[in-house]
């Protein structure tokens, strides 16, 4: 366990049962997010890499162009 880690521990201890079930909630909660984000990144790799390929070919085509922020 890290150093923070401990100290943010240390001030969830001094907190009320029902506070320290709030902060446990919302860490359990960002856990979860966490997971799923990197589960639904990892799916979507051979979709990306299949649309970066069709932007570079538009842009070595002609079909598209880079564009500068004023012009959007």
């Amino acid at each position: 366990m890290t150093k923070l880690l401990e100290e943010a521990l240390a001030e969830v201890n001094k907190l009320t049962s029902s506070e320290q079930d709030g902060i446990a909630a919302i860490i359990l909660q960002e856990l979860m997010d966490e997971k799923e984000w990197d589960e639904q990144f990892a799916k979507s790799q051979e979709q990306m890499t299949k649309m970066a390929k069709k932007a570079l070919e538009d842009f070595r085509s002609g079909r598209a162009r880079i564009m500068r922020i004023e012009e959007l």
